[in-house]
């Protein structure tokens, strides 16, 4: 769903800086789901404007009003203003892991290569 700035003042981000937005949301969300806050493609390709901290995280039992940390990354200033739609709010499910503390994991085709290892 979209999630849509409630602000009654504009707000100004300057040119590689950051705003906490409030949205004048709050949500109860089942245990077994989270909250992910994401960027809108649209700000980001035209104004530099993104989430911060993408994908931002609500837990489950948090019940304070949902909030965005958005970020210009332009060399503009960006004006917030009120019901602009500022990002996007995506409930999935998750998995709760089981953590074992063990002395030697499996191996696979992979192994320890890491960044730019798994092809183009």
């Amino acid at each position: 769903m979209d999630l849509r700035a409630a602000i009654y003042d504009q707000i100004i981000i300057p040119p590689m800086g950051r705003a906490l937005i409030p949205t004048g949301l709050t949500v109860s969300i089942p245990p077994e789901f989270e909250g992910q806050v994401r960027p809108r493609s649209g700000l980001a390709l035209r104004y530099g404007i993104t989430v911060l901290n993408t994908p931002g995280t609500v837990d489950s039992d948090y019940r304070g009003e949902l909030a965005v940390i958005l970020v210009n990354l332009s060399d503009s200033p960006y004006t917030v203003k009120r019901g602009d739609r500022i990002a996007q709010l995506v409930v999935a499910k998750i998995a709760h892991a089981q953590i074992e503390v063990v002395n030697k994991i499996d191996t696979s085709n992979r192994g320890e290569g890491g960044f730019g290892h798994t092809g183009l």
